[in-house]
């Protein structure tokens, strides 16, 4: 899949497309890392809000994924090309959950993880 990103396009687009070939993964956007009594504080960007918004690279193009992207090269290729700091979150029953632990996974394995994991 193909994902076209600029800075007119709105979070919750990208999500959503993101979304439809990965049922059980999630996409969230983040805005500049703060820190709050020393420890750094990670804001959710809203998924109203479009992607000039929160972006240090005002680059515009398309980003490729596919099923055997790892999570942490899909996190990075945002980050270096787009200037986008993304989160992909996996569903575990009722819950989202951070993939940090696994982000060497396929994003393919991680959503059939969240599959496995779906008690819904």
């Amino acid at each position: 899949m193909k994902i076209t990103i600029n800075d007119h396009r709105k979070i919750i687009a990208i999500q959503e497309e993101f979304n439809s070939a990965f049922p059980f993964l999630k996409l969230e956007f983040l805005a500049k890392p703060s820190s709050h009594n020393g420890a750094p504080a990670i804001k959710l960007m809203h998924s109203g809000k479009s992607i000039g918004e929160c972006r240090t690279i005002h680059t515009s193009g398309e980003i490729t994924i596919t099923p055997a992207l790892t999570v942490v090269d899909l996190e990075q290729r945002f980050s270096d090309v787009y200037g986008l700091s993304v989160l992909v979150l996996r569903k575990s029953g009722k819950v989202w959950l951070e993939t940090t632990v696994t982000d060497g996974w396929t994003l393919e394995e991680q959503n059939a993880q969240g599959e496995a994991l779906n008690f819904n």
